[in-house]
């Protein structure tokens, strides 16, 4: 899938998302992409996770919302965060710019927004030092084999109607088996088949309140009996 056209559009909250005609699809809901981001990745997801250094892994970088949310906890929490982040098509700089994403997060300076979409490809970069290390990773994600260990994985990849080839039972397991013990993936994704593929990758997975708009999201865990 290559970027072509996007649409700009307002959602509920006052927050940008974009739209991508080519697939019918957002990058976020139009209920609220800020409210979803924050609550599906920081709620469900970040302030599960009982340590104060953490490795993160983002499938599906996008317009880096999730990124710049994740910043703002680690700053404000005082969290050690090690943020890898896999994307195939990355969004031009012209695009980014159209985004009133700026500003956006109240614990971080106004510019914060631009230095994670400044950073360079593939290569590790402190935006905050003791609190925010990024390395956004330039490659497509069922061709990716990972390389360390991981306390939560952010999957944010397009609905599965959508991108069918990154919902698959194998790019589970994988990410199972790149988790630390006690590890969690967290998704917007509800469909009951995407459930069944990760318990049979050997999660423990819950149904949990979803964001504004949306009855559920999926959370799942690598337990101990299954480390």
């Amino acid at each position: 899938m290559r970027h072509s056209i996007f649409i700009l559009k307002k959602t509920a909250d006052g927050s940008d998302t974009l739209f991508y005609p080519e697939m019918e699809e957002s990058y976020h809901s139009m209920n609220g992409a800020v409210q979803e981001s924050r609550h599906v990745f920081i709620e469900a997801g970040l302030r599960q996770i009982k340590k104060k250094k953490i490795n993160i892994f983002e499938v599906g970088f996008g317009t880096g919302l999730n990124a710049l949310l994740t910043w703002g906890e680690a700053h404000q929490k005082t969290l050690q965060v090690s943020y890898d982040a896999i994307e195939a098509f990355p969004l031009s700089k012209s695009i980014i710019e159209t985004l009133n994403y700026k500003g956006l997060e109240p614990n971080l300076t106004p510019d914060a927004f631009l230095k994670i979409h400044e950073a360079p490809w593939d290569v590790p970069t402190i935006l905050e030092n003791d609190r925010f290390i990024l390395q956004k990773i330039q490659n497509d994600f069922t061709n990716f084999d990972f390389t360390k260990k991981y306390d939560l994985v952010y999957f944010d990849a397009f609905a599965p109607d959508k991108q069918p080839e990154m919902w698959n039972e194998c790019l589970f397991r994988k990410i199972f088996n790149s988790l630390n013990d006690q590890g969690i993936l967290v998704t917007y994704c509800a469909k009951g088949e995407v459930r069944r593929r990760m318990q049979r990758s050997d999660f423990q997975v819950e149904r949990i309140s979803g964001p504004p708009g949306k009855r559920e999201m999926l959370r799942a865990t690598k337990s101990n009996s299954k480390a």
